[in-house]
């Protein structure tokens, strides 16, 4: 039987045991989905009213634009070093110990470009967190460190074709020119996506497009 949503809806629920919190993974490449499944799977499992899951994307890490071009890492921008993968595996951890507060997680503000900190609160009654990004399984410097925070990790994989058309028109939809946006996704998105591609085999679970739900 193909996987479907409702299979991946019980699988993560089943994450979750008494007494502990449970963080998921959604990893894949920039505009597989990644977003769209940690966005319903949230949803669905908060249908009831309680706030039983939380959605923590990794891009809340993105470095400022400030401090990219003191780097000289502007035109590279959503590329492994730029982000700070040391404080996103150290909000994991965070989510792992279960204070009984409040934990406050950044995001990624898509029409300013740049991370806002503690716009997303994790209450203490959250008893799964998905977080999503690119990178949850690279192995490189800090980045290592991520995979010990996370019980599972599913990898989105969807027809390489449709992935660059979504990645084009998000870059339209922020405010890219057509070219610009072609552009980008050939020099610099499509570099993140060949490094992200490579870690596939390291996830629990490939969910193949037809599981997916559609942005």
């Amino acid at each position: 039987m193909p996987l479907t949503f409702d299979d991946l809806l019980r699988r993560a629920a089943a994450l979750t045991r008494p007494g502990r919190r449970a963080v998921l993974g959604v990893a894949g490449g920039p505009g597989a989905g990644k977003t769209t499944l940690a966005e319903h799977l949230v949803r669905a499992l908060n249908a009831g009213g309680e706030r039983r899951a939380a959605h923590v994307p990794m891009d809340g890490f993105h470095l400022a634009d400030v401090e990219l071009d003191r780097l000289g890492r502007r035109d590279r921008k959503g590329a492994p070093d730029t982000f700070d993968a040391g404080g996103y595996a150290a909000l994991l951890g965070r989510l792992r110990e279960e204070s009984g507060e409040v934990v406050y997680a950044p995001c990624f503000e898509r029409h300013l470009e740049q991370p806002l900190a503690g716009a997303i609160p994790v209450e203490p009654a959250a008893r799964l967190v998905v977080t999503e990004g690119n990178y949850l399984l690279l192995g490189a410097g800090s980045w290592a460190r991520v995979r010990g925070f996370l019980d599972e990790v599913w990898f989105c994989e969807i027809d390489e074709a449709e992935r660059v058309r979504r990645l084009v028109a998000r870059h339209e939809e922020f405010g890219k020119s057509h070219a610009s946006a072609v552009a980008w996704v050939a020099e610099t998105d499509q570099r993140n996506a060949d490094l992200v591609a490579a870690t596939r085999d390291l996830a629990d679970l490939v969910v193949p497009a037809s599981a997916l739900p559609r942005p």
